[in-house]
Order: structure tokens, then sequence, then C-alpha cells
């Protein structure tokens, strides 16, 4: 028993979905409170940096606010020579020699750095371009961390990352993740011990979870499956699961009254507490499906519950 208390305090959980509007942000928030709950650390971070809203279900205290930034070029005219040898390896586009001088377009900037490295008269240095914020705070026993993409900001991966290095090691990760199969979906996903895929059974969530399987399966991650209003709409979503060898986890039913609780920002498993029971074996199965993958490495590992 310690060791599944162990191992389970240190799983990080990913919950994501071939698109929006499947109840991914339900489904996540809800596997957070109920597993709090159950007296489980817990820490929820939200992912979906450009529209985040898992604060307006769980009403966190913010507790701290760090910007986040990226490092972006700065020309020395009078020491640059008009090479283009920053033109030439920047792979974004971002630095540009127009008329004999340099040109920055610092919103096309991945923070990379080759430009300063190739630059033979060391002409360019980097100043720090804030892209964004991280808020860490407390939803009752939810440590509570997320991220706000500055508006017009084309690049949500480096915030992304800043909210994922803001995790604790000791606790139950869930990483709410932006809907699709895009780069900030796979920024989030990456290092998750599974990747619960939220689906709903109509033709389009059918079509968007086959477009998610075979996105993430080249991550090599293991993935399940919660299906959202489930006894409605075509049963071939569980045909796809059983083809895909993906097993469905929960399935939570289309009631009105989950809608409604979603409508006023409350947590569905806090004001339906028929609810519960679905996530608690929830949240065991994916105790039980991560702690068989890792069975094997923990065999020889310093301590019992240590990440790979």
């Amino acid at each position: 028993m310690p060791r599944i208390l162990s191992l389970e305090s240190n799983m990080r959980i990913a919950v994501a979905s071939g698109k929006g509007g499947t109840g991914k942000t339900t489904v996540a928030v809800s596997l957070a409170v109920s597993s709090a709950l159950a007296g489980v650390p817990v820490e929820y971070l939200d992912c979906d940096v450009e529209e985040p809203n898992g604060h307006l279900f769980l009403k966190p205290r913010i507790g701290s606010s760090r910007p986040v930034g990226i490092p972006v070029p700065v020309v020395d005219e009078a020491t640059c020579t008009r090479c283009g040898r920053c033109a030439e390896i920047c792979e974004h586009h971002a630095i540009a020699v127009l008329g004999g001088r340099p040109l920055l377009f610092p919103e096309l900037c991945h923070g990379c750095g080759g430009c300063v490295l190739a630059c033979p008269t060391g002409a360019l240095t980097e100043n720090e371009r804030v892209i964004g914020v991280v808020e860490t705070g407390q939803a009752g026993d939810v440590r509570f961390v997320h991220g706000r993409l500055n508006v017009g900001e084309p690049m949500s991966p480096p915030l992304i990352r800043a909210v994922k290095k803001a995790a604790g090691h000791e606790s139950l990760t869930i990483l709410d993740a932006p809907p699709g199969t895009s780069c900030p979906a796979i920024t989030t996903v990456r290092g998750a011990d599974l990747i619960l895929l939220v689906a709903e059974p109509t033709p389009f969530g059918l079509s968007d979870l086959e477009t998610a399987v075979s996105a993430f399966r080249g991550l090599g991650l293991r993935m399940a499956v919660v299906i959202n209003r489930a006894d409605s709409g075509t049963p071939e979503l569980e045909w796809l699961c059983r083809k895909q060898r993906l097993e469905v986890l929960l399935k939570v039913p289309d009631d009105r009254r989950i809608a409604e609780a979603y409508s006023r920002g409350e947590v569905p498993v806090e004001v339906l507490p028929e609810l519960r029971d679905g996530f608690e074996h929830l949240r065991r199965r994916l105790f039980e499906v991560v702690g068989e993958a890792r069975t094997p490495r923990l065999a020889g590992a310093d301590r019992v519950g240590a990440r790979p």
C-alpha cells in the first residue's frame, strides 16, 4: 500500500481532446476536485494559456504571479557589418537584412539564440520580451497553476513550458491541455504518464478522436478515453476505441444538470455527488494503468515512486 500511495502522488495525467467543446476542462477540474476530496495531493495546471478557463470553476486564491519572456535579439548597428549571417540562420524569418540594414520581427522570434551565436562581430545581444504570466494559487485542497498569454502573441509553447515547470513533484498533476493536436497541445502532453482523451459520440467527435490518437501515438505515450455525454449520439465511438486498443475509463452521462452546473461555473462533482464514484473509479484506474507501466522501471529505482 505505501508504494501505491507514492506512485499515485507522483503521476502526471494530461487531459486532451481532438477539438474544443468536448468537456475536457469539465473532466480535468472534476478529476482534480474528486481526487482532493479523496485525500490525494493534487495540482491542476491549466496549459490552455490562450484561453484559460479552469479558474472560472476552481476559483483559486492567486498567491503569486510572475512574467514569462523569451530572449530576442538586439542589434548594435555600430558593430554590425550587414553580412546577413543572422538572417541566413534564422529558420523563422525573424530577422532580415533589407537595404543594408538588419530588420527584426520580435513576434516571429523563437528565442533560440542562433543568430547571436552566428554573428561574427558580436553585434547581436539578447533582451527578454515578456509574452505572458504564470499565476499560482490554491483552490481548496487543489494547488492551482495557469498561464495567461498576452493578447496578440503568436507563440504559446514557451509559456506552456513555464506553467509545467511550476508544477510540484509529489502530487497527482493534472494538465489541462489546449484542444486539438497542434504545437501547444503537443508541448503540454510531452512528459505525461498518460494522455486522457475526452471525446463525445458524434460524427465530429469520432473524426477528431481518430486524428488525436494518430498525432499523440507518435509520442510513444499511453492513452485512454473518457466519453462525455455517453448516452447520446453514435455508438461508433466505442467501436473506434476498441479498434485503436484504447480503454474507456469513464462514461459521463448526458445529464442536463451537468450542463447547468457548467453554465454557473460550478464543478459537477461538487454539486452532483453521484458523479464522484465515477471519477473516483477513474482516478484509481489511472493509477493502475500508470503503475503497471512503471513497475518494470521501478525495480532498480533508488526510491519507490521516483520519476524515471
